[in-house]
């Protein structure tokens, strides 16, 4: 309880009409714009923080007013006809339910009229901010002297003894009042869904209205525990009308997330929900937008209940991919923070195989739809027409199956590969498993990351990225900047050097080769900087001193790269080159005393010295140096055959002529 003069305080802050208000605010801007703020300043900001205070569960008190305690007429009245039509013929008319029967209980959201009171329009506006509310009221509360505060606002000491579940609501504290009517206004919303509303548009506003209602109701929940019991059986009835119709699966979601807050505490099984948002609903919704993204959401927020708790969202990774599959671009940077909580022992050879014929899951995906709708490929030339005989024909129903399979477990991968992919020759270019195939690189960097906590599997992966890596950067060249981050962290690991000498090797040779401009428009100055000083350190680290002990010397061929890759970096940002060109001279320097501690052979310190020179000589004419280190794609892949504006194609035009006649 507060002291007597906090309470006169409090009261007078209560009291403080409008008019003195303004003329305190405004004083109190003119205090804060002064140079000094003085004491003054200082009690007139203690003031307002009162006047705050005090005013918050007058607040809190308007919200639950209009929440439950709306007008149930209509606004407006309606004339009861006749010749004179003035006021006192207005009669109220009752508000309707969706589906057109008079309202028999409080006015919310979904009740329906020709036209809303004030009141009725603020309980429809206080619906709609009231989750927001009680998400920041519960985070300024926690950990604070709130509930004493609140209860010191209700009239007698009996209060405290009165339970949530009282009839005598309004001797609640505030707090615990809103909590009360918020309750009370949810499941009158859950039970008004279930009426048949009579328009389309009604329909989807009861689907939010639902999504809301569940949402409000876990945050109740989460605030105070003691109401889980209470809530349950309203959920858990919606649950069971809901489950069996796709189109309230939006529905549903809110309804998982009910699950995994408060299933554990309310001693329920929540398999059927599990079954559902990871079996059903990838399985046939994967072409649902809207779903797919309220569903990844879900995912990440609850990565690590879901793999503590839940193991058929491990298990499901075959169905979530059907995401991926159908729509990279859209949920690529989803999937690339959750490949990691999907790969464990058991389940990343299958995972690993999963990502390799991704491309071929996406064109299957489509096949799907097309055969489900019963419509033959309309491409020119009956393109399309093997793929898709294919997928009906029973011979090869198994493989198609195998993909389009839920769960893991079946296998990791199947033995007639290359049959399935003649099969689907025809889809290579069709442009969803054309971008799906462009994904792919970058998604098996993000399951690398995942392998490194399963020791047996990292090295098997490891060595056959090491030999597609140089490939795959080539194919896709932005795939370096999109991990740039990862790439240059591992770079900079100095002991990579001698322990990943290979591996090392060629990240950064493709940080040296991708990471510009011309391969990638996102390439910043300031990433080129970044990848430069990361090498650069590396780089002086290992030619200063020793190898660690037990280490042998780092491999010429380390050393030659870390120097190429400064060079070109410093080629495309001028500024770098003389940093990479004062250590290239002291190279020479340090090497003409003889030997060196981090090279024990003299042929391989020669060919170092040698590289550097010729560097060094190149960075002396920045233009030279960046059309040598970068040149342009026409140098790289010369077309000269194509080219008419040259003399070979007209010399193998007259030399394919000369054999012909011949």
């Amino acid at each position: 309880m507060y002291s007597h003069g906090s309470e006169s305080l409090i009261k007078q802050a209560r009291e403080i009409e409008e008019s003195e208000l303004q003329r305190f605010y405004s004083r109190l801007v003119k205090l804060l714009q002064g140079k000094e703020l003085g004491h003054e300043t200082v009690d007139s900001l203690q003031r307002l923080h009162i006047i705050l205070f005090a005013d918050k569960y007058t607040r809190t008190k308007k919200l639950v007013d209009w929440l439950r305690y709306a007008s149930i007429t209509q606004g407006g009245g309606t004339s009861s006809g006749g010749f004179f039509t003035g006021p006192r013929l207005r009669q109220p008319v009752p508000i309707a339910e969706l589906d057109g029967t008079v309202s028999g209980d409080f006015f919310t959201v979904l009740c329906v009229g020709q036209s809303f009171t004030e009141d009725q329009w603020m309980n429809v506006y206080s619906f709609s901010m009231l989750r927001h509310w009680l998400l920041t009221y519960h985070s300024v509360c926690s950990g604070t002297t709130a509930d004493t505060d609140d209860r010191s606002e209700v009239d007698g000491s009996v209060v405290s003894m009165v339970s949530a579940t009282s009839s005598s609501s309004r001797l609640l504290p505030p707090k615990e009042r809103l909590r009360e009517k918020s309750f009370q206004y949810c499941q009158r919303v859950i039970e008004q869904s279930d009426r048949k509303a009579h328009r389309r548009s009604d329909t989807e506003l009861q689907k939010a209205c639902l999504v809301e209602a569940v949402c409000i109701l876990d945050c109740v929940c989460v605030e105070e525990p003691s109401l889980v019991y209470r809530t349950f059986p309203c959920i858990k009835a919606l649950f069971g009308r809901l489950s069996s119709d796709l189109s309230f699966a939006r529905v549903v979601l809110p309804i998982a997330q009910f699950y995994l807050n408060h299933g554990e505490m309310a001693a329920v099984d929540c398999e059927t929900v599990w079954k559902l948002v990871f079996g059903q609903f990838p399985a046939e919704l994967f072409n649902d937008p809207f779903l797919v993204h309220e569903l990844l959401r879900f995912l990440r927020l609850n990565l690590k209940s879901l793999q503590l708790r839940v193991p058929l969202y491990i298990q499901s990774f075959p169905n979530l991919l059907k995401f991926l599959a159908w729509d990279s671009p859209a949920v690529v940077d989803d999937f690339v923070d959750l490949l990691p909580s999907l790969v464990t022992a058991g389940t990343a050879v299958e995972l690993l195989h999963t990502l390799l014929d991704l491309p071929c899951l996406s064109a299957t995906l489509v096949l799907q739809l097309r055969s489900s709708a019963h419509k033959l490929s309309t491409t020119s030339g009956g393109r399309g027409l093997l793929s898709l005989d294919a997928f009906r024909n029973p011979s090869f129903r198994g493989l198609f199956l195998f993909l389009l399979r839920g769960e893991a477990g079946a296998g990791d991968t199947i033995d007639r590969l290359s049959t399935l992919h003649e099969l689907l020759a025809e889809a290579a270019d069709w442009p969803r498993v054309v971008q799906c195939a462009q994904t792919v690189p970058v998604l098996l960097i993000s399951l690398s990351l995942g392998f490194t906590i399963i020791s047996s599997l990292t090295l098997c992966f490891c060595r056959v990225f090491r030999c597609h890596l140089l490939r795959l950067c080539k194919l896709q060249p932005s795939l370096v900047v999109d991990q740039s981050r990862e790439f240059i962290e591992f770079a900079g690991t100095t002991s990579s050097v001698y322990s990943k000498e290979e591996m090392y090797t060629h990240v950064v040779w493709v940080l040296g080769e991708y990471l510009s401009v011309s391969c990638d428009s996102r390439c910043s100055v300031r990433l080129i900087t970044s990848c430069f000083e990361t090498l650069e350190a590396v780089l002086f680290e290992i030619t200063s001193s020793a190898p660690p002990p037990g280490a042998a010397c780092p491999a010429p061929r380390v050393v030659t790269s870390l120097m190429s890759a400064l060079a070109k970096l410093a080629s495309r940002s001028h500024d770098l080159i003389p940093r990479v060109s004062l250590f290239l001279s002291k190279l020479r320097t340090v090497t003409r005393g003889g030997s060196v501690a981090w090279c024990s052979d003299e042929e391989d310190l020669v060919a170092i010295v040698t590289r550097g020179e010729e560097l060094w000589s190149l960075l002396k004419a920045p233009g030279v140096a960046q059309s040598v280190l970068t040149p342009p794609p026409h140098v790289t892949t010369p077309q000269w055959h194509r080219d008419t504006n040259m003399s070979m194609p007209l010399e193998l035009r007259a030399l394919t002529i000369s054999k012909r006649e011949a």
